[in-house]
Formats: C-alpha cells, structure tokens, sequence
C-alpha cells in the first residue's frame, strides 16, 4: 500500500520557482506541485523524500520554463485490487459509506456492507434488516478494494464488506468469546 519508489523523469521547473539561481530548491518545488496526484501505474504521491540527481537543464522553444532529468525518491500509496484495508468511516449517505483508507475515501455501497438488506437511516446510520448490524459515521471497519477508477481525479476506490472477517471488528469476532463470559 505503501511504498519508496525511485523515479526518474523530467521536471518542468517554471520561472516563477526560480529563486537566487537554486536548482535544487526550484526542482523540489515543480515535485511539490505533484503531491496528491495520482498515477494510473505508480499510485498517488505523497511526499518526496530525496532528490537524487538533478541533469542539465533544457529551454524548450515558447516555453519559458527550464526542464530538468530528475532523479528522485517518493513516498507513495498504492491500492492493490483486493487488498484488505483498515479505516476509519468518513461520511454517510443514502448509498453508502466513506471509508478514509490512507489519503483517499473508498465507497462501500450499501448493497456491499454485508450479506443482508441494509437501508439508510435519519439518525445517518446503515442498518441491517435481519442482523440489525449497524454502521455509523467515526465507526472504524475492515474492507476490501474490489475497483480503483483512474478516470476521475481524484481516483475513486469501491470497497466491500459483505465478505467473512471484513466490516466492524464486533462483527467478527469469535462467537466464544461471549460463551467464556456466560460460562464464567
């Protein structure tokens, strides 16, 4: 999910980032620009960590802006399809839950919280039907990555829990555990 990946590429580093000829500073600049966004191969940037090498710089005709072959490390977030994912729900709304899985919300629909009929509630809570399991807004839930759609930006993640040891924690625990309290 979560990785230092080394890239090499070259960086546009416009006029306006130059400051008393540092080059070094400049280029950090023009990456910093680059921060959040996501790649369809690589994930979403988070933070650069190191600038390895900075190449010589090229002028290119109309473009006022100096491009430079840099070579740097970043720190970078990943989802994997059907990598099982910790987090914390964000939001509520009549379709679903937002799931905050590191800098990016996942969507678990409503039809995918578990395997039973779930309905939005006015107290914005998702309740189950038969099982009357129930998930609120702060309630944190295992989930797993079923789609990630490079087409929007930002990237948009689906998630699941209808699956068994996924959603809140209470929900899978071993039935034993109340049976030792009963017994004891």
């Amino acid at each position: 999910m979560f990785e230092l990946v080394t890239f090499r590429q070259n960086v546009r580093v416009a006029p306006r980032l130059w400051k008393e000829g540092n080059i070094k500073e400049a280029t950090k600049q023009a990456l910093a620009d680059l921060q959040g966004k996501m790649s369809h191969n690589d994930g979403m940037l988070l933070a650069v960590t190191d600038i390895k090498d900075i190449g010589e710089g090229k002028i290119l005709p109309g473009d006022g802006a100096v491009y430079f072959s840099t070579t740097y490390e970043a720190l970078m977030f990943k989802p994997e399809l059907n990598e099982v994912v910790d987090g914390e729900i964000t939001d509520m709304v009549e379709f679903g839950a937002f799931v905050r899985i590191g800098p990016m919300d996942g969507l678990v629909h409503i039809s995918q919280v578990a395997d039973d009929f779930f309905s939005y509630g006015d107290a914005g809570v998702i309740q189950g039907k038969q099982s009357k399991k129930v998930i609120k807004k702060s309630d944190l839930v295992r989930a797993r990555i079923i789609s990630i759609s490079h087409k929007a930006e930002p990237a948009k993640l689906g998630l699941t829990m209808r699956q068994p040891g996924l959603g809140k924690p209470e929900w899978f625990r071993p039935e034993t555990e109340g049976k030792k309290k009963e017994g004891a």
